[in-house]
């Protein structure tokens, strides 16, 4: 294995205001009872050191703080800070030997068990960190850090199943976290990539391996190779649900509409529920300029799944076809408030144009073309400012920026 510090950490302290803040917790979390026990010198060493941490001067938070626990030997938040500061000079084993001190003192000090397993990790001391983090998660279960570390912690070990379910937590506590996120995303891609493989070691000829090759293909774009692998796993599995949709969906990216209405029609002779071969199949039947089918089809996916994308762009679009030229512009209204996506937001200002020139609403009209006109432009420029930036960095003109260092993992 290699070292658990260039693999997955790239230094947990290496932004200040991370211990900074951990500092600024501490001090607040320091009660005056406390600090009338301290000798009037060490209180006032201790708030020296503790701003000395939060500029960022480790070394004099580092004598500061070792003169507190000198002055004051039982004085675990002193003991905590100096590990801390230790933590922020890349000293592990002072850190530890400090952080050790403070637990002593003090079994459930917030923050300790914590910053323990991290100088540990560090280190490539697994198991030692392990058992850590797991004293500070379930000291303190609401700490969303405390299990995000347990997640890093466990994807060090090559357990991605039990780095899965501390990561799940973490993302249950701080659910806009990016770095949980992120560590969250990758063990559970570790997990699929652990299944996949023992799926192809247990059964080599199965359909499924034929769909999971077929589903890499099509993300990558690779949509003959895909359709090859869907046709392999419906040869051995013809009457398995989704799999015919499946290949639908692929043979309309490479654009063979009859082949995938084919598909699709194939899908819901198997599974009249299926939402998504109704729905795709309605579109197919708009762009062949079937109003009704489409209508009819999209309507009844509708039915079933009430919060489908692009369903009043593509009601629209039908009802126009169908020369219902109020109910088209209805949808199209609505289609124009409640897209997300840039090209379909543009394509309904448009269609909502020309639907309200049939109906004479020529302000209205003239109004949505605008819209239309100027969403357009926009999207224009910034294709160019991206497309000028890649030229940029491509050529070398002007160096890449060096990435911020994280407080989480790499």
């Amino acid at each position: 294995m290699t070292n658990g510090l260039s693999r997955h950490l790239r230094f947990f302290p290496a932004r200040p205001v991370v211990l900074a803040l951990a500092v600024l917790a501490l001090v607040c979390g320091v009660s005056l009872r406390i600090y009338a026990q301290l000798p009037p010198e060490a209180g006032a060493r201790f708030q020296q050191a503790s701003e000395a941490m939060r500029q960022g001067n480790f070394e004099q938070a580092v004598a500061g703080f070792s003169s507190v626990t000198k002055q004051a030997p039982t004085f675990a938040e002193a003991h905590f800070n100096l590990g801390l500061a230790y933590e922020e000079l890349g000293k592990p084993n002072e850190a530890i030997a400090s952080l050790e001190k403070a637990l002593a003192l003090k079994p459930k000090l917030h923050g300790a068990n914590l910053f323990l397993g991290v100088a540990h990790y560090k280190l490539n001391q697994l198991d030692a960190a392990l058992v850590a983090i797991k004293k500070e998660a379930a000291a303190y279960p609401k700490d969303a850090g405390a299990f995000m570390w347990l997640g890093v912690v466990e994807l060090a070990k090559d357990q991605p199943e039990e780095a899965s379910e501390a990561l799940d937590k973490a993302a249950k506590l701080a659910p806009n976290d990016v770095d949980i996120l992120y560590h969250r995303g990758r063990a559970h891609l570790l997990v699929s990539k652990n299944s996949y493989g023992k799926m192809f070691t247990a059964d080599p000829k199965s359909w499924r391996v034929h769909q999971v090759l077929a589903q890499a293909n099509a993300e990558a774009d690779h949509y003959p190779d895909a359709i090859a692998e869907y046709q392999e796993a419906i040869k051995l599995a013809p009457t398995q649900p989704g799999l015919h949709e499946e290949l639908g969906s692929v043979y309309q990216n490479e654009q063979m509409p009859q082949e995938a209405a084919a598909a699709f029609q194939s899908e819901l002779a198997i599974d009249p529920h299926n939402v998504l071969a109704k729905y795709k199949l309605g579109v197919l039947a708009l762009e062949h300029g079937d109003g009704a089918r489409a209508k009819e089809l999209v309507e009844a996916a509708l039915h079933e799944k009430p919060d489908l994308h692009h369903v009043d762009y593509f009601l629209g679009r039908a009802e126009m076809e169908l020369g219902n030229d109020n109910s088209a512009a209805d949808h199209l209204k609505r289609a124009t408030t409640s897209e997300t996506d840039p090209e379909f937001l543009q394509q309904s200002w448009y269609q909502f144009g020309i639907a309200c020139r049939k109906l004479h609403r020529m302000d209205e009209a003239q109004q949505a073309m605008a819209t239309f006109q100027r969403l357009k432009d926009e999207e224009s420029d910034a294709s160019q400012k991206r497309l000028k930036k890649f030229e940029v960095h491509k050529n070398g003109d002007t160096p890449l920026t060096a990435p911020n260092a994280s407080s989480t993992p790499n």
